[in-house]
């Protein structure tokens, strides 16, 4: 685990490659926004990666790409104008702001969860979670990675907090049980890949009833 709760240095490399997996690319992009340190690292990635790219043998192109390219241009002869924010959420981070959200979704006591309609990868896909103050989720461990980054408030498992920007890298090898340690509801955007495994032979009964 990341002891100050950044990305991997590889995970934040392979984002400024444009490796990362969509879901995983939002949670990263939305961790980003919070910690302008880090974004600016990963622009200087891309930086060196444009720099390496320049030094590259060119490969011809056939005689009328550039014909084709400006004859498509010309048939567009509107205004650019930038499409509106597609959801009703002004607290979430920019990056954030350009996809749909689904209806909030009751999943235990305190606890709901919303669609982010961003692109998936296989069973992997991003969700808003949001846990009211003093309450956690079930004790569980995960069937592939999960991805979660603090946008308010503040959460803390058995051996660690979470707050503002704070990212949480969890797999199946992580068994935790988040609960709020801020006065204001926790609202975290989650990349999660597959369904969550309630621990114990209560979660064992209650994991056909909770679907993030």
């Amino acid at each position: 685990m990341n002891p100050n709760h950044n990305p991997s240095e590889e995970r934040l490399a392979a984002y400024a490659a444009g490796a990362l997996s969509p879901p995983e690319a939002v949670v990263v992009a939305a961790h980003l926004a919070l910690r302008p340190a880090n974004d600016a690292w990963v622009r200087r990635l891309q930086t060196v990666g444009g720099a390496f790219l320049e030094e590259t043998v060119p490969i011809a192109v056939s005689d009328d790409a550039l014909s084709h390219t400006l004859a498509r241009i010309e048939t567009d002869a509107g205004e650019a104008i930038a499409p509106p924010p597609l959801n009703d959420m002004l607290e979430l981070p920019q990056p954030l702001r350009r996809y749909a959200l689904g209806p909030w979704r009751w999943i235990g006591p305190g606890v709901r969860a919303r669609d982010v309609h961003a692109p998936r990868d296989g069973a992997c896909r991003v969700i808003l979670l949001k846990i009211d103050p003093g309450r956690e989720t079930p004790r569980h461990t995960h069937v592939g990675v999960e991805l979660t980054c603090v946008l308010t408030g503040a959460y803390a498992t058995e051996t660690e907090r979470f707050a503002v920007g704070d990212l949480e890298e969890a797999d199946p090898a992580v068994l935790h049980q988040p609960r709020v340690v801020s006065d204001c509801p926790c609202l975290c955007v989650v990349a999660l890949d597959g369904e969550i495994q309630l621990d114990g032979w209560f979660g064992r009964l209650m994991q056909p009833f909770v679907r993030l």
